[in-house]
């Protein structure tokens, strides 16, 4: 009479095997997916203040400009051009690695387009020579999830293809005169809402095609810092319900 197993000693080795594949498949599968469609990010800075805050978890398209080496884990050098390549549109929030070391996550808004003449004359834009339409508005906190430092003040700018957007001013004068630049074929300019604290194309010029990694669509998660990683009993009161799962405009 032969005595039956365990369906635990039966079960242990393939259970084993079956975890293991399991778990393998499910990391490709995210891999798969945070390369070719949508792949998650956090603001780190107040350069795109009011449009994104310092705790915003965002999703970025990452199809919506096609797919270069920037597209892959890594940067790995597996593609050499760009592929279903598609132009931002001006006034396109976009993730992008900065052209000084070609591997940094920064997060900017699209002002020009190849051929545009980009130029700041006393805080205010000029594109192509004409003055891009900005009035003054009332700062816009009612929820109080913006930290707002004394003398700010808020505009709202309205690029030529009708893409309106809030910025800030706060009276810091370093960045509100440049020269003329022309952005180059195949280059972007890029600017932060937050005007005045924003190191962007103002500063270290255009940046290539290829280093575009995605355009930034939804909020789906914003903390205001109160509360740790640890410290779950703190997360309701840490959490800017208000900007849940909006869109990135």
């Amino acid at each position: 009479m032969f005595k039956k197993k365990s369906a635990r000693a039966q079960a242990s080795p393939g259970g084993w095997w079956e975890t293991l594949k399991t778990v393998f498949y499910a990391v490709l599968i995210a891999i798969v997916f945070r390369t070719v469609a949508y792949e998650p990010f956090n603001i780190p800075s107040g350069s795109m203040k009011p449009t994104l805050l310092i705790g915003d978890y965002l999703f970025v398209a990452k199809f919506a400009y096609g797919y270069s080496r920037h597209s892959l884990p890594w940067s790995l050098p597996l593609i050499s051009d760009r592929l279903f390549g598609r132009e931002p549109e001006r006034g396109d929030v976009a993730v992008f690695k900065w052209p000084v070391d070609n591997s940094t996550d920064y997060i900017k808004r699209v002002i020009g387009l190849p051929g545009d003449r980009i130029q700041m004359k006393n805080g205010a834009l000029y594109i192509n020579g004409r003055a891009v339409k900005r009035e003054r508005i009332e700062l816009d906190n009612p929820d109080r999830t913006l930290r707002v430092g004394p003398g700010v003040a808020e505009f709202r700018e309205t690029l030529p293809n009708g893409v309106s957007y809030r910025t800030f001013d706060d009276g810091n004068t370093g960045a509100d005169n440049t020269r003329v630049i022309t952005v180059p074929p195949g280059q972007y300019f890029m600017m932060g809402d937050n005007r005045d604290r924003s190191s962007d194309s103002r500063v270290w010029g255009p940046i290539k095609a290829e280093n575009l990694v995605g355009r930034a669509e939804v909020l789906f998660f914003s903390t205001n810092g109160s509360a740790r990683m640890w410290e779950f009993w703190r997360w309701p009161t840490s959490t800017r319900y208000s900007r849940l799962f909006r869109p990135v405009e």
